[in-house]
């Protein structure tokens, strides 16, 4: 097994790692990790200051807007159209929705963390790293292998049992992304109906783009009990894991599972 240079940093509110092996140098870290910072300043709800905060207020027009910004409200326009509106990142406009902290007039954040770390995976490349993981709150990009022959294992979180793996993947070149209420509660709401999804535990999709890995599993989260079926119309490499604990895979995801 090759060389493996760790890095952590704490940003949006969860820890961020990167795993690099091989020979790309420090400075490619050094570029992902400020990328995420300058993510954070466009995109965070949190804080009134972002790009995406000030245009959900209307200070800011869409015209006037990062090129970053109309991408990202591009790519969730064409979740919400795949997903029969069960994906809108305007969700926190309707009245039904009960407010809580985080949430943004105009809110992409079941989408957007995946973006940056495609994104950034895309900047490794560039700057000569073939080989490595990007890990940010369930949400993983993996790139080539760790070593020869080899396949990154990927964990999928136990949603009640903290100490313990619901599942692992064995995968190379993929974005694997997982929405869960395990982590921050009720969050996901179903824009169709302005309430809180609860009918599925936890959602985990694996997809060559990890942006769009994200918003499907943050769809399939909002569409509750059809989220596994809509999942396996779409072809995509998904498990779901119910309230009462079922375990619902699709074929595509098959192969990936490590024994």
């Amino acid at each position: 097994m090759r060389r493996s240079r760790i890095r952590v940093e704490h940003i949006w509110g969860t820890a961020i790692s990167l795993d690099l092996r091989g020979s790309a140098g420090s400075d490619a870290a050094d570029d992902v990790f400020a990328w995420f910072h300058r993510v954070d300043d466009l995109f965070s709800t949190w804080r009134p200051d972002s790009e995406i905060s000030r245009l959900g207020r209307g200070i800011t027009g869409l015209g006037d807007v990062s090129t970053e910004v109309r991408t990202v409200l591009d790519l969730c326009d064409r979740v919400k159209q795949e997903s029969g509106g069960a994906f809108d990142a305007r969700f926190a406009s309707d009245p039904r929705v009960v407010m809580r902290d985080g949430f943004g007039p105009i809110d992409p954040s079941g989408l957007v963390k995946g973006w940056a770390l495609q994104r950034a995976g895309e900047m490794l490349r560039d700057r000569g790293a073939r080989d490595f993981t990007v890990n940010a709150g369930g949400d993983v990009l993996a790139a080539g292998r760790p070593g020869a022959g080899a396949a990154w294992r990927i964990g999928i979180q136990h949603p009640w049992q903290r100490d313990k793996l619901a599942m692992v993947l064995a995968v190379s070149d993929v974005g694997v992304a997982t929405s869960g209420r395990y982590e921050r509660g009720d969050h996901v709401v179903d824009p169709r109906t302005g309430r809180s999804a609860t009918d599925l535990m936890a959602v985990t999709v694996v997809h060559e783009d990890l942006a769009l890995a994200d918003g499907y599993a943050t769809a399939a989260l909002a569409l509750g009990d059809g989220g596994p079926r809509w999942l396996a119309e779409m072809g995509l490499a998904a498990a779901a894991i119910s309230e009462d604990a079922i375990v619902t895979s699709t074929r595509a995801l098959a192969d990936m599972r490590a024994s």
